[in-house]
């Protein structure tokens, strides 16, 4: 026995389903080893409190006053405290007895030294010549 329409109704009936089914599918992302996530939200708002921290970004190290500037500002925090100056080329070892007084400070310390070469074997940097 058949139907008029019998056809009609199985094809909308299967057309129903295959849609359902389309609908519920999901697909999996092979993410891959060369995938990078998008690192997370910076912090708006940071506080005032001074606890701090050295952060780098790529080659750029820095201290902060506390690890949330640091991040606000695109820095990864490697250790607490200041960064420590690596010696270099810019700290001779060994000076000569010249006398050209230079003006230099290190933090809030600011202090004379008969010649450049003197300050900058104690980590100063020079911020004038002659006397302070």
């Amino acid at each position: 026995m058949s139907f008029p329409g019998f056809s009609v109704l199985w094809r909308g009936l299967a057309i129903v389903v295959l849609a359902v089914l389309a609908g519920s599918c999901t697909v999996v992302v092979d993410e891959g080893p060369g995938y990078h996530r998008p690192p997370p939200p910076r912090p708006k708002l940071c506080t005032a409190d001074y606890r701090p921290v050295c952060a780098v970004r790529g080659h750029n190290r820095q201290t902060f006053a506390n690890a949330c500037t640091a991040e606000r500002s695109g820095f990864r925090v490697v250790r607490r405290g200041q960064c420590q100056r690596e010696p270099g080329p810019s700290r001779p070892a060994i000076c000569t007895r010249e006398y050209r007084p230079v003006c230099a400070r290190r933090g809030n310390n600011i202090r004379t030294f008969s010649n450049a070469c003197e300050a900058r074997a104690q980590s100063y940097r020079i911020i004038g010549n002659g006397r302070c």
